[in-house]
């Protein structure tokens, strides 16, 4: 019975996770999913593989559907003999996204176990971790694999640090299963930023360990670390050659090329180029929505009530229904990214908690966990802090494979809610005095609520508020004003949004201090307060409008009358689709072999063809593919088929060779 009980908080959470996860994407209970654009074409994409698999129960590890040909393995492919997928699948039993969702919790859950965190406040820093805004809204863009690289990271941190706690079988067999499950989910660029959280502690722990002369201990410890890393590498290695053997060939790997498609000088590079690598950058100013939501606007497009400017300025030009249907989707981010699903909201009451960490907590945790936050704020600058990402893109290995640089952000969701939790847990300390946690506590209301004053007149006092795209609304006089004017209105509401939450959380601690509240009602009142202050925000991105029957989402597309009239040809060929950027377009390899596709990771000389050929119109690269049908759109936006009479077919015979001395 005793050991029983030591059970049931491990029981209470996970029922705990299950339920939340349910609850907040409940249209599953109904059997619908979740229209994710990413995992749209993604359905295209492999359609060809499943149809394969089904036909002859094998995997195919190569697709004839998508971009002229290309090895499978990187889109779909299955590997005999692997038990990390097994594992994976028993531990995400939850329909999805809700089988993603209780991996961010149960994970970070043990990580607060490893942390020696009560259970009870280790569910309140889980549910913070799992709601992070940006951990929702990825659902609805489709970035499945970044979810699920993300939702193995606190296991992987729980088993190092059982290592450097001197638990070293536990530490290893930890570490090895969760490094085994992390890279299975196919993210490197997640796993990759990883990397540098776990490298920030082991500086930490490597010059503790000099101060304190345990060198030998440290070494002994790096190396169950490193062999438990190796073990988990190990279990993946099918799947790991196979990328490193296409990655070399990839958009990714070294070009031959020294020009560009517009015939200027190409930048010698073995990896992306720098302007692609850094598109998504985070501002300096734009850091600031981590703790106020829509700080410079939310997401590219928010929807805006009738008592905004833009509606009222609409109605009174155009009338009511007019009004409606453009406030649905304002263009109110005014930041510098080309799009934002929406904003990276770590949340007010888990920010705050972590200055109250940073005041509280002593010792060498505190150290790697600001360390990797800020590291990991001022990667996320990307293009806007051009001498540290030009160094890291220039000398670090591997950092040049990956874009999107804002998204390193990642470490700073998973390191501010630790400390946050572990402040929490000095506070409700005994070893602690009492006037030292007033102190923390009033440190922490005046550095947060400083910083949400600061971010907020710093707005006002250097920021136009105009948008990229703010040319749009230059038709209907006074509109731009209009907008700017809401975004103004969204900055200030959000800000004293932040505020209050700053004041009701301290408010409650300080009711805890002044023995006016019991430690458990404390906990709870803060659970409430965190799961307020994110899931309002998350809601707006992701909610239940965003599901559809699962039969939609399974089959997505519908053969238009043109792909009919292609699909009555039972010959072999390619049909290139130009009423949308073949390159990005998963759809016409739903029912055809399509020149195009849709990938993160196209091959690169396939990718320069397209760039420097068929995007110029060179037909007899087109006809050497094997291009017999074309898909164009009439003057009426319908879909029509075009018969290419001059398609080299399957195999020609070559007249003459011309040598070149370059490619």
């Amino acid at each position: 019975m005793k050991n029983f009980n030591k059970v049931i908080p491990y029981i209470i959470a996970i029922a705990v996770f299950a339920l939340a996860s349910i609850i907040y994407f409940h249209p599953v209970l109904k059997g619908q999913k979740l229209n994710q654009s990413d995992i749209t074409q993604f359905r295209g994409m492999v359609k060809d593989i499943n149809d394969f698999r089904a036909d002859k129960n094998t995997e195919p590890y190569w697709t004839g559907a998508s971009f002229s040909g290309m090895p499978a393995y990187q889109v779909s492919a299955y590997y005999p003999n692997d038990f990390v997928r097994v594992l994976d699948k028993t531990l995400r039993f939850l329909p999805r996204p809700a089988d993603y969702t209780f991996l961010y919790f149960l994970s970070f859950f043990v990580l607060m176990m490893a942390l020696k965190i009560n259970w009870r406040l280790a569910i309140l820093g889980s549910l913070a971790f799992g709601f992070s805004t940006y951990l929702i809204i990825i659902f609805g863009a489709g970035h499945n694999a970044k979810a699920h690289a993300i939702a193995y990271m606190p296991l992987v941190l729980a088993g190092v640090l059982w290592v450097f706690q001197k638990r070293y079988i536990l530490g290893f067999l930890v570490t090895g299963v969760a490094m085994a499950l992390e890279i299975y989910t196919n993210h490197p660029q997640m796993t990759y930023y990883l990397g540098f959280c776990l490298l920030i502690l082991g500086i930490v722990e490597l010059v503790n360990a000099v101060k304190e002369k345990i060198l030998p201990v440290f070494i002994k410890q790096s190396i169950v670390i490193i062999a438990a890393v190796l073990l988990g590498i190990g279990a993946n290695s099918s799947r790991l050659m196979a990328m490193k053997e296409y990655g070399d060939y990839s958009t990714r790997g070294k070009s031959e090329l020294t020009i560009n498609p517009d015939g200027t000088k190409k930048e010698a590079s073995k990896g992306l180029d720098k302007a692609y690598i850094t598109e998504y950058s985070y501002a300096k100013l734009e850091t600031f929505n981590l703790f106020i939501p829509r700080f410079m606007g939310g997401g590219t497009v928010e929807k805006l009530g009738d008592d905004s400017n833009f509606y009222k300025t609409i109605q009174k030009k155009a009338g009511r229904k007019v009004a409606d249907d453009y406030s649905s989707q304002v263009l109110t981010y005014w930041g510098d990214q080309t799009i934002v699903e929406a904003p990276a909201y770590i949340g007010a009451v888990i920010f705050f908690l972590f200055f109250l960490g940073i005041f509280l907590v002593k010792g060498r945790l505190k150290q790697w966990l600001v360390a990797a936050t800020v590291f990991s704020i001022l990667m996320s600058w990307g293009r806007n802090f051009d001498f540290l990402t030009n160094f890291f893109i220039d000398y670090i290995p591997l950092y040049n494979k990956f874009r999107a640089v804002s998204s390193i952000q990642v470490i700073a969701e998973l390191c501010v809610p630790i400390l946050a939790i572990l402040g929490l847990k000095e506070f409700f300390s005994s070893t602690i005095s009492s006037g030292e946690k007033q102190e923390g506590l009033k440190k922490a209301v005046y550095v947060f609520g400083g910083l949400v004053i600061v971010g907020f007149l710093l707005a006002h006092g250097f920021s136009t508020f105009e948008g990229l795209r703010d040319s749009q609304y230059d038709q209907l006089p006074g509109l731009i004003d209009s907008v700017i004017a809401d975004r103004k209105s969204m900055l200030l509401m959000d800000s004293l949004r932040s505020l209050v939450l700053m004041l009701l959380s301290g408010g409650v601690l300080w009711m805890l201090l002044k023995d006016k509240l019991k430690q458990s009602v404390t906990i709870i009142t803060l659970v409430v307060f965190v799961l307020f202050d994110l899931i309002s925000v998350d809601k707006k991105y992701v909610n239940e409008d965003d599901f559809k029957s699962a039969r939609k989402i399974e089959k997505p597309f519908t053969a238009s009358s043109a792909d009919k009239l292609i699909l009555k040809d039972k010959a072999h060929f390619r049909v290139g689709n130009f009423t949308v950027n073949p390159m990005n377009d998963g759809s016409t390899s739903y029912f055809h072999n399509s020149i195009g596709g849709y990938h993160a990771a196209k091959l690169g000389r396939y990718q320069e063809l397209f760039d420097f050929q068929i995007a110029k119109n060179n037909m007899q690269v087109l006809n050497m593919l094997n291009t017999k049908y074309f898909i164009v759109g009439n003057d009426k936006g319908e879909k029509q088929a075009q018969l290419n009479p001059d398609a080299n077919g399957n195999a020609w015979f070559v007249d003459n060779v011309k040598v070149v001395n370059s490619s």
